[in-house]
C-alpha cells in the first residue's frame, strides 16, 4: 500500500503541473478541449491523493512500523480512534491532508463551473493548481509520509498523550478545512484579476466558500479552546499561544472580508478593498501554516523543527509579490460611481468594521513574531504576553460589539433623526438600564459592565429585527410559525447572520465573565479534610494510584455538596505516559469538570505525596458553557445562511393553524 500511495502523490504532483499550463494555454487558445483536459486532471488528483490517504490511514491502523511516519506516531496500545487521527498528528500526514482537502474542493469547484464562463473559469483552475502544487511538491520531496526506515522497530513512538483527546482528534480536521476553503475565494479574486472581470461575478461565485471557511474556522478555534481547557490543566482556553495567534489571525481578516464584500454586491463599492482584504486573509492561512510547521515558535500546538520553513516563505513571498502586482495592474479599472455620503451610513459602519478587524489583526500578527524580530535583531528573544493582547485587542472587541448592533440597522447612504431614534431608541434603552442594574448589584469592573452593556444592546437590536419581520409577515395572515420560517427562509443571508451576531453575544459575555469573575483556591489537603469555593463544598476521600500499558496514573477522590445536598464525586488525575520503548515520559493532567450554565467547578491535581496528601487548585469559572453555546449559535446561523435557494422549513404543511390567526378572506 505504501509504494501505491507514493505513486499516487508523485502522480498528482506531475498532473497538476500539466493542469496548470493546459490551463493557461487552453484559456489563451480558446482551445475548450486543453481546459477539459486540465479541469479532468485536477478531479484526477483529488482521486489519486484519497488513495494516498487511504493507503497510510491502512499503514497507520495495521501499525506498519517500516514507515517512518507510522513509527512516529502510533503504537501498538493506542486506540483505533486515535490511530486514525495519527494522519494529520505529524508533519508528513498534515501536509498530506492539506493536500487531499485542497484537491476535493477545486474538484468541486471544476465539476460546479464546468459549463461556466470558459474565459474566466481556467484562472480559477490554474490558481488552485499552482496552490496544490507547492503542497505537493512538499509532500513528494520534503516531507513523504511514506518514507522507509532502514529498520523495522518492535514499538512505535506513539502519540502524544495531550492529543490522545476526542476534540483534537477533529480540532485539526476542522482548523485544515477552513484554511483550505479560503483557497477558494482567493483564486476567484486572483481569476477576476488576471481575467479583467472585475464585475461582480467572482464576488457571488466566491461568497459561500468565504462563509464556509470561516465557518470550520470559528468551529476549529472553538474546538481548540475547548480542548487546551479539558486537556492542558490550566484552567484557561485561550493564552494568546502562536499558534492559536494563527488561526485567529485569518479568521479576524476573512471576518472582515464576509462583511465586506456585502457593500459590494449591494452598493458597488469596496471593489479595491476587497481584493486587498482576501489577498490577505489568504496570505495569512499560508503564514499561519507556517507559523506551526516552521519550528520558529515553542507552542503545545506546532510541529518539531523541520526545514520546510524557507519554502514556506518563499511561496509567502510568490503569493504576495504575485498577487500585489496584478492588482496594481488593474488597479485603473476598479471604479466604483458610489460615493460616501455621510458617516451616519451602513456603509460608513462597515468600512469601521473593517479597520477595527484589521486593526486587531495587525496588533495580533505583531505580537505574534516580535520575539522572533526581537531574537533575529538583538538575538534576545522578547516574549509578548497575553497581556499585551488584552490591552489592545479588548477596547477594540468592545466597538466590534457595540458596531454589530449598530451596522444591520443604520440606514444606507444617510441615517436620518428619525431613523435613529426608531431603531435604536429601544436597544440603547435596554443597554442602560442594564449597566445601571449591574452597578446597583455591586459590580465596579468597567470591562464586565461595558461589555455587558454593549451585549443588551446588541442582542435587543437582534430580537428587534425578528420581531418586525415576524410581526409584518402575521398582519399578511400566516401564524407566528410559519411568519417566522418564511421570514428567514427568504432572507437567510440577514437572519442566519442575525444568529451569528447571537452567538458572538454569547461568547463575549462567557469570555468576560470567565476573565474577570474568576475565583480561585490552592489547598493541600489529607485525608477528610474539606474547604468551600462558592456555593459548593469538597471533601478529600484519597488518593489511589493504578497502572496498565499506556500510563502509571495517580486519581484524587473529592466528595462534592451543593449546601447539603451530594453531587457526587470528582476525580482529577495526574498521569504519566509510557511510549517510545519507555525511554520518554510525558504528564498529562486529567482535570475533573463540574459544567453548568451558571459556572463550571474546575479541579487539577498538582501534586500528591506518599502519605496521601494531595495538592489541589480548584476554580470556579463563572459562565464557561456561554462560550460553547455561542459556538452552537454561529453554526446554526452560518447554516441558515449558506443554505441552497429553496425554501427550508416550510411548515405550512404540518403546523396547525393557530387559534385566532387571521385568514385572508375571498
Amino acid at each position: 500500500m505504501s509504494e501505491i500511495g507514493s505513486i499516487s502523490i508523485l502522480l498528482s504532483f506531475f498532473i497538476s503541473i500539466y493542469s496548470l499550463v493546459f490551463s493557461i494555454i487552453g484559456v489563451k487558445k480558446r482551445n475548450r478541449s486543453f481546459v477539459k483536459s486540465a479541469e479532468n486532471g485536477l478531479i484526477a488528483i483529488f482521486l489519486l491523493l484519497l488513495f494516498a490517504g487511504g493507503s497510510l490511514i491502512y499503514e497507520l491502523i495495521t501499525l506498519n512500523f517500516s514507515i517512518k511516519y507510522v513509527a512516529l506516531n502510533t503504537s501498538t496500545d493506542l486506540p483505533l480512534i486515535y490511530r486514525i487521527s495519527s494522519l494529520w498528528a505529524g508533519q508528513a500526514g498534515s501536509l498530506l491532508l492539506w493536500s487531499i482537502i485542497l484537491s476535493g474542493f477545486t474538484a468541486v469547484v471544476v465539476i460546479q463551473n464546468r459549463n461556466k464562463d470558459r474565459d474566466f473559469q481556467p484562472y480559477v483552475n490554474a490558481t488552485l493548481a499552482v496552490i496544490s502544487l507547492f503542497f505537493l511538491f512538499l509532500i513528494t520531496y520534503v516531507e513523504n509520509p511514506f518514507e522507509k526506515l532502514d529498520f523495522i522497530p518492535n514499538e512505535g513512538r506513539g502519540l502524544n498523550p495531550i492529543l490522545q483527546n476526542g476534540y483534537m482528534a477533529i480540532h485539526p480536521l476542522t482548523l485544515y478545512i477552513g484554511y483550505v476553503g479560503i483557497s477558494i475565494p482567493f483564486a476567484f479574486g486572483m481569476a477576476a484579476l488576471i481575467s479583467g472581470k472585475l464585475d461582480d461575478n467572482w464576488i457571488r461565485n466566491s461568497r459561500k466558500w468565504a462563509l464556509f471557511a470561516w465557518t470550520f474556522l470559528s468551529v476549529g478555534l472553538l474546538l481548540g479552546a475547548r480542548w487546551a481547557y479539558l486537556e492542558l490543566g490550566w484552567g484557561g482556553y485561550w493564552a494568546w499561544d502562536p499558534v492559536e495567534n494563527a488561526a485567529f489571525m485569518p479568521w479576524l481578516a476573512g471576518t472582515a472580508f464576509l462583511h465586506s464584500i456585502m457593500i459590494q454586491e449591494r452598493k458597488g463599492m469596496f471593489k479595491k478593498w476587497n481584493i486587498i482584504l482576501l489577498i490577505i486573509t489568504f496570505f495569512l492561512t499560508i503564514f499561519g501554516t507556517f507559523l506551526t510547521r516552521s519550528g520558529i515558535v515553542s507552542s503545545v500546538h506546532s510541529f518539531a523543527q523541520s526545514d520546510i520553513g524557507p519554502l514556506f516563505l518563499g511561496f509567502i513571498a510568490f503569493i504576495l509579490l504575485f498577487s500585489f502586482s496584478i492588482f496594481t495592474y488593474r488597479l485603473k479599472e476598479f471604479e466604483s460611481k458610489e460615493k460616501f455620503d455621510s458617516l451616519l451610513s451602513r456603509e460608513s459602519a462597515f468600512v469601521f468594521n473593517n479597520l477595527l478587524f484589521l486593526a486587531a489583526a495587525f496588533t495580533v500578527f505583531l505580537g505574534t513574531i516580535f520575539p522572533i524580530l526581537s531574537e533575529a535583531i538583538t538575538g534576545n528573544k522578547i516574549l509578548v504576553g497575553p497581556p499585551y493582547f488584552n490591552k489592545v485587542n479588548v477596547p477594540i472587541g468592545l466597538v466590534l460589539i457595540l458596531l454589530m448592533g449598530v451596522g444591520p440597522l443604520i440606514s444606507w447612504r444617510k441615517a436620518s433623526p428619525n431613523n435613529l431614534k426608531k431603531n435604536f431608541l429601544i436597544p440603547a434603552i435596554f443597554g442602560i438600564a442594564t449597566g445601571i442594574l449591574l452597578l446597583i448589584l455591586g459590580i465596579r469592573e468597567f470591562v464586565a459592565v461595558a461589555t455587558f452593556s454593549i451585549c443588551a444592546f446588541v442582542t435587543s437590536t437582534i430580537f428587534i429585527e425578528f420581531f418586525r419581520g415576524v410581526k409584518v409577515r402575521s398582519k399578511r395572515g400566516e401564524n407566528y410559525l410559519v411568519a417566522f420560517s418564511n421570514l428567514v427562509s427568504k432572507n437567510r443571508r440577514r437572519y442566519g447572520g442575525y444568529i451569528i451576531h447571537l452567538g458572538v453575544v454569547l461568547i463575549v459575555i462567557g469570555i468576560t465573565s470567565s476573565s474577570v469573575f474568576l475565583t480561585q483556591r490552592e489547598v493541600v489537603l489529607s485525608k477528610g479534610d474539606s474547604f468551600d469555593l462558592g456555593r459548593y463544598t469538597l471533601v478529600f476521600e484519597g488518593v489511589k494510584t493504578f497502572s496498565n500499558d499506556a500510563k502509571d496514573g495517580t486519581v484524587a477522590t473529592l466528595a462534592l455538596f451543593d449546601g447539603n445536598k451530594n453531587l457526587g464525586n470528582m476525580t482529577p488525575e495526574k498521569n504519566i505516559y509510557k511510549y517510545e520503548g519507555n525511554r520518554e515520559i510525558n504528564q498529562e493532567t486529567e482535570v475533573a469538570l463540574r459544567s453548568t450554565i451558571r459556572d463550571d467547578l474546575y479541579l487539577i491535581l498538582s501534586n500528591s505525596t506518599d502519605d496521601g496528601r494531595a495538592s489541589i487548585r480548584a476554580l470556579l469559572n463563572p459562565m464557561v458553557s456561554w462560550i460553547w453555546g455561542g459556538g452552537i449559535f454561529i453554526l446554526l446561523g452560518a447554516l441558515v445562511a449558506m443554505w441552497p435557494g429553496v425554501k427550508f422549513a416550510r411548515f405550512h404543511s404540518f403546523i396547525p393553524e393557530i387559534s385566532g390567526t387571521r385568514r385572508k378572506t375571498s
